[in-house]
């Protein structure tokens, strides 16, 4: 009888556990990224001496809990430095001494000094990009805290090519000029007004001169003999132009290259053209930029950093770091969305998103918790059950002695 008071009240305990676990659940609703959890029981037996089949049930204990790895809905945001994982990874955090932590809350926000932390203060880890290759790839330097200063600037890019379509009016006459103008970037980045020239010479031939009123010297000094095919009013010749201008602010200029031939077919693809049409400029581009100061950060799919100066300039500063482990279960928790490696976890493994197995980035936005209410309710609907009828075997086997006690009266 009194063996039976013990199972109760093991029931009550482990119960009351249960609920706790539920509890924290529900509590943890709006929880960024919290992962639910399961409580686990399991059956506690006495022995009989001498073994055999008569091993007796003592009640239950609470076994553990369980987080639940499921992926919580995304919710969107106006902030641009929040990101969900969509798929497996953890985001990099590191304190002030350096220990690093794991989180799949990606609430990011840039600090006084441009790094990017989360609400406790914790920086977020990425590759710094060291260069970018003509496909787009990225040459990554090694893994460290993201940090961007508001006052970075861009340094300057010196033009060195030029394309413009321009076409020349075949019924202008002789001694006709049409002039077209580009500005292009110095050594310094300053403005330097670049006007080419063209003056009608004769049938289907014209000539055309470079200038600039910042250019003490320009190279070629002379007008440049041109020449279109009558048939198809496309220009003759398979080599661009060169133009070196000697500036009279004391900066430095590159050569800069005409671009108007195809490597490839030799041809102009229409750049510079001679039809019976009034003589205009349909497009131009340059490839120089001024200095440019950082207006915003965004960040993308791939978890890239990516700053936007005041130049026009995209220029990619950082890649998002992801960590995957072997085993999500054996992760320690820390408080704060935090989780730490541990040996039942197995070591980090860093990477990009969208690498190996680790998941994308989802921009301005932030991974829900993936507690399902409805499914907690019934969980406490039977804990609370479990937990009454427990009570019930105590009272009951209360009463059971009870009658046995009065059986000496």
């Amino acid at each position: 009888m009194i063996g039976s008071l013990f199972a109760g009240i093991s029931g009550l305990n482990a119960n009351a556990t249960a609920m706790t676990v539920i509890g924290d659940n529900i509590a943890n609703v709006n929880t960024t990224a919290f992962k639910s959890n399961r409580a686990s029981f399991a059956n506690v037996l006495s022995q009989a001496i001498g073994g055999g089949g008569n091993d007796i049930g003592r009640g239950v204990e609470f076994w553990g809990t369980t987080p639940i790895w499921s992926q919580g809905s995304f919710e969107n945001t106006s902030a641009p430095m929040d990101m969900a994982i969509n798929g497996r990874g953890f985001f990099t955090v590191t304190d002030s001494t350096g220990a690093d932590y794991y989180t799949r809350a990606g609430e990011f926000t840039f600090d006084r000094d441009g790094r990017l932390v989360n609400p406790d203060d914790l920086q977020l880890q990425g590759y710094s990009v060291m260069s970018v290759n003509g496909d787009g790839s990225l040459n990554l330097g090694p893994l460290n805290a993201i940090q961007i200063p508001t006052q970075s600037t861009t340094p300057p890019l010196a033009t060195t090519e030029f394309t413009v379509d321009v076409n020349l009016n075949s019924g202008a006459t002789v001694g006709d000029v049409y002039s077209t103008s580009i500005t292009a970037y110095d050594s310094l980045g300053n403005d330097i007004p670049l006007t080419i020239d063209f003056v009608k010479t004769g049938n289907n031939a014209w000539t055309w001169q470079a200038g600039s009123t910042m250019a003490s010297a320009v190279v070629p000094a002379g007008p440049t003999a041109i020449t279109f095919d009558p048939a198809t009013g496309a220009l003759n010749g398979a080599v661009d132009p060169t133009i070196d201008l000697t500036l009279t602010n004391g900066a430095s200029m590159p050569t800069i290259t005409w671009d108007l031939y195809d490597a490839i077919t030799g041809t102009t693809n229409g750049d510079l053209t001679q039809y019976a049409a009034q003589s205009a400029t349909t497009f131009q581009t340059q490839n120089g930029y001024p200095s440019g100061a950082l207006r915003s950060v965004a960040v993308d799919e791939t978890g890239v950093v990516t700053g936007s100066y005041s130049n026009g300039q995209l220029v990619p500063l950082f890649q998002v770091a992801l960590a995957d482990f072997p085993s999500y279960y054996g992760l320690t928790k820390m408080g704060g969305n935090l989780y730490a490696a541990s040996l039942q976890s197995g070591d980090a493994m860093p990477g990009v998103p969208g690498s190996g197995r680790l998941g994308s980035i989802s921009p301005s936005a932030i991974e829900m918790s993936n507690v399902d209410l409805s499914q907690e309710f019934v969980k406490m609907i039977t804990t609370q059950r479990a937990f009454q009828a427990n009570s019930r075997v105590i009272t009951t086997s209360d009463e059971i002695l009870n009658e046995l006690i009065n059986i000496k009266r």
